[in-house]
């Protein structure tokens, strides 16, 4: 069940937010540059938020034809995703910064909103607002990026709404 920020939600591990193409680069390609982020994944340093319109739109990838040449379970791709999420609801509109791709401001609206430490895209609508983001602390980077200058770092302290 989806569930809000709460106050005592920030005694979690480090929330970040993911976007669909890297979900898809950890749990489907097996991407190499995302492999610290599934590290930290994997050991409960960072915990990945998602709106369940996030998992509708991972669903709707993982049945296109684009991924009929990898010998994938959609349903089971699916299902590590979920289980590797916080299913939360979607977040309040607020003053988060607005992407050039419409369907990239869920991901923006929520880690704005919880506040995620980072969001993690290779997307460039999504990158193109990193600079913006910084301010308020949120960081938009690729999976590559943050293992760069991240990955053996201890995790920050969770910034405040």
């Amino acid at each position: 069940m989806p569930t809000a920020p709460s106050p005592a939600a920030f005694d979690d591990p480090v929330f970040v937010v993911i976007d669909t193409n890297v979900v898809l680069d950890l749990l489907v390609f097996g991407d190499v540059a995302a492999m610290s982020l599934a590290a930290a994944l994997h050991a409960g340093r960072l915990r990945p938020l998602a709106t369940p319109a996030m998992l509708d739109e991972l669903a709707d990838v993982l049945s296109r034809p684009l991924l009929t040449n990898w010998p994938i379970d959609p349903a089971e791709v699916l299902r590590k995703a979920r289980a590797m999420c916080r299913e939360v609801d979607p977040a309040p509109l607020l003053a988060a910064p607005r992407c050039a791709d419409p369907d990239d401001q869920k991901f923006v609206d929520l880690a704005w909103t919880w506040p995620a430490r980072w969001l993690f895209s290779r997307d460039r609508a999504l990158l193109a607002l990193a600079r913006r983001a910084q301010a308020h602390g949120l960081g938009i980077l690729t999976p590559a990026a943050w293992a760069t200058s991240h990955a053996t770092a201890p995790a920050p302290a969770q910034r405040q709404a």
